[in-house]
């Protein structure tokens, strides 16, 4: 049987609502400019968070892998910006850039290239979004 990931949403107000993951809660909500009261992020930006929270999982496990082999890779940071177009907005791309230091960038790109191969949200959205990933040390 193939393995499954499960969340729930339930609203709490006018435009909000919370994401409920095994025993995690998080808000969700529309800015006040566009009728909500921003008690969290929209569902868009949530999906910036699962690409960037999914792929520093990974990065972080081939950083461990590695940690023998060189010096240690400290102030790690994913920036992850989408580009919107269209009416409705549809997501047309993302850019990712990494940063760290203690680490020269050839390393650091091998081990972004590694995390996302392993990634599950960037292996599904990089079959209908382009995505770049771009490392600075």
């Amino acid at each position: 049987m193939a393995q499954t990931l499960e969340v729930r949403i339930e609203q709490t107000g006018p435009s909000a609502a919370v994401g409920i993951v095994r025993t995690h809660r998080v808000p969700i909500d529309r800015p006040l400019g566009s009728g909500g009261t921003d008690t969290g992020p929209l569902g868009g930006e949530y999906l910036l968070v699962a690409l960037g929270g999914c792929f520093m999982s990974n990065l972080l496990a081939a950083i461990r892998a590695r940690e023998s082999q060189g010096p240690g890779v400290a102030n790690l940071s994913v920036a992850v910006t989408a580009a919107l177009e269209g009416h409705p907005n549809r997501v047309a791309a993302i850019s990712m850039i990494v940063r760290a230091a203690g680490v020269e960038r050839e390393m650091l790109q091998k081990l972004a290239d590694i995390a996302a191969r392993a990634c599950i949200v960037t292996n599904t959205l990089k079959q209908a979004v382009p995505i770049t990933l771009t490392c600075e040390v």
